[in-house]
Order: C-alpha cells, then structure tokens, then sequence
C-alpha cells in the first residue's frame, strides 16, 4: 500500500467523528459492517469513464487509486468535515483493462477467455477530510481461474444472475464465483473490492475508530 500526505493536526480528532463511505458497493458496505464500523455510504456521483478516458493509457493500477481519489473528494467536497472513503478495482488481463460486462452474454465470453489463465485484480483506496486526500494506496491480488467447463460455467451465470455484472471480474468470491479458480494470490479483502487491513489502520489513525 502507498500512502500520501500527512492526516490534520491531532488537535482536530475529537470524539464523534463521522465517516462517509463513498461507494454504491454492498461488498465495501459489507465489509465495514462486519468489521464494526460506523458510517454511512453516499454515491460519489463521479463520471468513472471520463476519467478513465482522460488518464487513457494509465497503468490499472494507478487507474484504480486515481478514480478512489475521485470519489473521496467528490464526497468530501461536499461534506468538509467528514473523513470520506472511497474505493475502486480494476482488472488486468492479458497486457489490458477490463471494464465490467454489459450483460450475461459479454460475461459468459469475458470468463471463457480467463479460464486457464491469471490477471490482476487491482483494489484502489482513499481517505479524504476538509477537501483533500490525506491517505491512499492500492493493493493487487493474483487471480488464477480453473479450465472450467462450459456446462458448469452456464450453471454460474444461471445461479448468479445479472447481479455479477457489478463485479469488474464477472465473480463474487464470496459466492459460487469462488469455484472458478484454482489459486488466488493476495488478499481476500482486495478481492472483494477494498484492502481492508490497511484501511481500518488509517482509521484509527484519524480516530475514527478506537486505537
């Protein structure tokens, strides 16, 4: 993980401190209920392809922390004096991005050509307060799907529905997506779309949460 500037002054954590998450993701909202954390979650409302088309060229990687940026500041802008996290993914496949699958269609023909092979499934974070990013990093997980069949793979997108369209990866790990792969490298909450660990670091860090 990579972090950036200096959190405000000590002087400025009290008690009470508010936490936006800025996210429609119910993976990331899962995630900070489970782990005990009070927030609440905002769309950050951001245009992720015009961003993407002005970074054009952008190693993935960096894409996903600058887009994180993007929504924590959109956020935070809007409310100065919450701490506003954001977070985003990108998936590296074959020396190229993948965008998330428009329907079940382009999902089926987007995993055929994964399975048997890795990618890079790339989990970017933000921490923003008063307007500005005082934290951020990005966390990669090695993906290696299985050479599943066609028979089972028709079963996934049946049993799972439209609702893997939300995922960049067309899986949910914490589901039947599970059974795609023979190995993943890396974190499990990258995975699932945010490096948690690091995270509730940083929060403690902001007094956002007890130490």
């Amino acid at each position: 993980m990579n972090s950036s500037e200096a959190l405000p002054p000590v002087g400025l954590l009290e008690r009470g401190e508010r936490l936006i998450l800025a996210s429609r993701s119910a993976a990331r909202r899962a995630m900070l209920t489970g782990a005990g954390v009070p927030y609440t979650a905002m769309d950050a409302g951001v245009d992720e392809d015009a961003i993407k088309a002005s970074l054009d060229g952008i190693d993935p990687a960096e894409l996903a922390l600058e887009l994180a940026r993007a929504k924590a500041l959109a956020v935070s802008r809007h409310d100065p004096e919450a701490w506003v996290l954001g977070s985003d993914q990108t998936l590296d496949f074959d020396g190229g991005m993948v965008s998330k699958a428009k329907d079940l269609a382009e999902a089926r023909h987007r995993l055929q050509q994964m399975r048997g092979h890795t990618h890079h499934l790339n989990s970017g974070v933000a921490l923003a307060w008063g307007g500005a990013v005082v934290w951020s990093g990005v966390d990669t997980a090695r993906m290696t799907m299985r050479r599943f069949t066609d028979e089972f793979l028709d079963a996934y997108l049946e049993a799972e529905g439209e609702g893997l369209l939300g995922s960049v990866g067309c899986y949910r790990l914490e589901g039947m997506g599970s059974q795609l792969f023979d190995r993943v490298e890396g974190d499990y909450f990258t995975v699932l779309g945010m490096p948690l660990w690091p995270v509730l670091a940083e929060l403690r860090r902001a007094g956002v949460i007890a130490t």
